[in-house]
């Protein structure tokens, strides 16, 4: 399930659950792997940076978060997955097993990996109206002249701004925080 059209309502193919920034601004996203019965579709991003079991981490996370993944919910099996995006079963195993520490997945023998438990999640009809709100802001920051690793910087700062006044406003028992915006 593809995961940007799902929230804009375009659902169909066979897309995976890539994490935000896989596969765009020019970046060419490996091919997905999705076994049977399994609503997940991994893609691997080679000029990420990340290494590829984390990408594939963090495409369940993402996944949980915006409600494709759900407790039961079977992961594609590990020889599928090293089928479709060329990549040595250990990886994958690794990768899996991750979600198993952080409580998120449960292996079986003989059977596969699956969901087990699930992370914060927005409902549809919201997440619509903010991925609405957030393309008008990439197009505007796309008009000022930003490329994609801009845009990256902006919103990092701008959340990690976010994130310290927030923290800041508890500390000081909801007074409202002052000083400057930081820039990535």
């Amino acid at each position: 399930m593809d995961i940007d059209k799902e929230i804009s309502g375009e659902a169909g193919g066979g897309a995976g659950a890539s994490p935000p920034g896989a596969g765009g601004g020019g970046r060419t996203p490996r091919p997905g792997s999705r076994g049977q019965g399994s609503p997940i579709e991994f893609r691997l991003d080679t000029t990420s940076g990340v290494p590829t079991y984390l990408q594939l981490v963090h495409q369940v996370e993402h996944a949980l978060r915006l409600g494709y993944l759900k407790p039961g919910d079977q992961l594609p099996k590990v020889r599928d997955v090293v089928a479709a995006l060329v990549i040595n079963p250990n990886t994958v195993l690794k990768a899996y097993k991750e979600l198993e520490t952080k409580g998120l997945a449960v292996g079986r023998p003989g059977q596969g990996t699956f969901i087990q438990a699930t992370l914060s999640q927005v409902a549809l009809p919201e997440l619509t109206g903010l991925r609405k709100t957030l393309l008008g802001w990439l197009s505007a920051a796309e008009a000022a002249g930003l490329d994609e690793d801009g845009m990256v910087a902006l919103f990092t700062s701008a959340l990690r701004d976010f994130h310290e006044r927030r923290s800041g406003s508890r500390a000081r028992g909801g007074a409202a925080s002052g000083g400057t915006e930081g820039v990535a």
